[in-house]
């Protein structure tokens, strides 16, 4: 059952994603009808959060079920002795899932009030406690202490220390307050910390605030599962054009046993600081993070460069992780999203920048991965036919595990074509209810199911190089 209204876009967005989704391809495949009532079930989708929280155990310092252990102990503490099942996932045996609890329907509104920005909301949705950045308005006379019903401002008309909000607000649960509305609004730089500790949420998710931080990475189920695809091997030279904040590359690194070189590159200074703190915590000594512009990767001048950093020379590696800068319109919850169209059809083209790059700096019998965390048919399907014609030499390959669903007609790839790529694909589940007597009754193979279909929107194309260029 919905709980949420569907994702709010502009109208030209709307519509030229709708146009994506119902054109010609899939309306002679499944007709008009199908294919609108498909959009529309995405959208709606879209504003909800997965039915399960993903988390990646990092093998390199452990074993899974070592791991699972020290997590169903914190989780007994978070939820009071809930007895909430954490599951490993038979195709991606370094990944825990834990089913969200929700919507918890008989949850009391409190009279005082905060408002949250929309991104913020979001975490709550997933988890996370409101942290003081986050918080945009309170109510004139909350206390530390107090009971606190918390709402997000999903179209972010609220005035930054309001003290009462009558916009487009949405109900995420209770909190209690750590600090009173005179403290949070104080103009302190220093206030950084949580700010109301949630204790009733709508969708009940485990806080992974420095939960086993060695140990444990957060990351949704298809974001995990781009690493298994790309399959490095120990001793390989691997590159990770677009690395932030890490999550994939440390991935690769923990699969590769830490042997090897993988190199990281991001052009935003402090997502380069992230990625090394990652690989730090992490304990992994392959990853080498370097701040540079991916477009610019290729070294155009055939001198030896011995130091090992950007720009490289061609086909200086056996795969490529490209986990392209894209829309993020997969990314769930997603109430809102005030993007132009020119913004969301402003990746194309760099996408396309990056990925020419990448054939260039792979060797021949490399493997390229492609992946976005979108649901555009232009940032996908359109880029892997471009991706065809533009290099004859590239071959689509099989992916290993399939967890996802073929990709999206409309692109004039053939249905073999198609069953290569991996669409994640939210629309595909309804809407379902999860309580903990629904959870004691239900199968594992079931809930597997359901975690594998019920996950943010994502995409991956898999290629190999068959000759040098």
């Amino acid at each position: 059952m919905s709980m949420f209204p569907k994702i709010s876009l502009r109208h030209e967005v709307e519509k030229y994603l709708k146009e994506g989704f119902v054109n010609k391809e899939v309306v002679s495949a499944f007709g008009k009808q199908e294919a609108e009532r498909k959009f529309e079930t995405l959208l709606n989708r879209l504003s909800h959060p997965p039915s399960f929280t993903t988390v990646r155990v990092n093998t390199h310092l452990a074993s899974v079920q070592h791991v699972k252990d020290l997590l169903f102990d914190e989780l007994q503490k978070q939820f009071n002795g809930l007895n909430v099942p954490i599951l490993q996932h038979p195709d991606l045996q370094d990944v825990l899932l834990i089913p969200v609890i929700g919507p918890r329907k008989n949850i009391k509104k409190q009279h005082c009030e905060a408002i949250v920005g929309a991104q913020c909301g979001n975490a709550v949705l997933r988890g996370a406690h409101v942290y003081v950045p986050g918080i945009v308005s309170a109510s004139k006379f909350m206390k530390a202490g107090d009971v606190i019903s918390v709402y997000s401002d999903i179209k972010g008309k609220c005035k930054k220390g309001a003290k009462e909000f009558d916009g487009t607000k949405v109900f995420l649960g209770n909190g209690i307050s750590e600090l009173s509305r005179k403290e949070i609004f104080s103009g302190l730089p220093e206030l950084r910390g949580i700010g109301i500790r949630m204790t009733e949420p709508i969708y009940l998710s485990p806080s992974f605030d420095n939960v086993l931080p060695s140990y444990l990475f957060l990351q949704n189920l298809p974001s995990a599962v781009v690493a298994h695809v790309l399959d490095p091997q120990p001793g390989e030279k691997i590159l990770d054009l677009c690395a932030a904040p890490g999550g994939k590359t440390t991935h690769i690194a923990a699969l590769m046993h830490d042997q090897g070189e993988v190199i990281a590159l991001d052009k935003i200074s402090n997502k380069v600081e992230k990625i090394k703190q990652n690989a730090l915590l992490l304990g992994l000594n392959s990853i080498k993070a370097f701040c540079f512009d991916g477009t610019k990767a290729l070294k155009l001048d055939m001198v030896k460069d011995a130091e090992g950093k950007p720009p490289f020379l061609p086909e200086s590696f056996d795969r490529i992780l490209l986990d392209a800068p894209c829309s993020g319109m997969g990314q769930r919850p997603n109430m809102a999203c005030s993007w132009t169209l020119k913004e969301v059809t402003s990746y194309q083209p760099l996408q396309r920048k990056l990925f020419t790059v990448a054939v260039e700096l792979l060797k021949p019998g490399g493997v390229l991965v492609y992946s976005t965390c979108t649901i555009s048919l232009a940032e996908n399907e359109e880029q892997v036919a471009w991706a065809l014609r533009t290099f004859p030499y590239l071959q689509l390959q099989p992916q290993e595990p399939q967890i996802g669903g073929e990709g999206m007609l409309g692109a004039g790839l053939s249905l073999e074509q198609l069953k290569q790529l991996q669409r994640f694909d939210p629309s595909v589940v309804p809407l379902r209810d999860t309580d903990i007597d629904a959870l004691r009754d239900a199968r594992i193979e079931d809930m597997i199911w359901l975690a594998n279909k019920d996950c943010i929107g994502f995409f991956i194309a898999k290629f190999i190089k068959c000759k040098s260029t």
